[in-house]
């Protein structure tokens, strides 16, 4: 299953090939078994109000959103190694690293998910 995501905000898209993360084993396994994300990829894991990036390949940018799909927080260039929490959220949005700066996508934007 696909996900195009939008920035509603800003009329920007975030990636059009977003991967669901929604069971016990996708969200354990999430990016870990991935060499890279490329312009237009990602992964949405709901429910998640923190990630971790033990044992990453690479970084990420992460979109914290809350039920609404309203932006809580935006974490650029998330290295390997490091942690991000964001109380108040309900999913994350992991992005190739510079998705958050190309799409000026900041705390309080509204985002329009659609399953393709």
């Amino acid at each position: 299953m696909s996900v195009r995501v939008q920035n509603s905000t800003r009329s920007t898209l975030l990636g059009d090939a977003i991967r669901l993360a929604d069971s016990s084993q996708t969200r354990r396994t999430g990016l870990l078994k991935s060499e890279k994300l490329v312009a237009g990829q990602g992964l949405w894991i709901v429910p998640c109000s923190g990630i971790h990036m033990f044992f990453m390949k690479f970084a990420i940018d992460a979109v914290f959103i809350d039920k609404k799909r309203r932006v809580r927080k935006a974490v650029p260039n998330l290295a390997p190694w490091k942690i991000a929490l964001c109380l108040g959220a309900h999913s994350v949005i992991e992005l190739p690293v510079g998705t958050i700066e190309s799409t000026q996508t900041e705390k309080g934007d509204q985002l329009t998910l659609d399953i393709l």
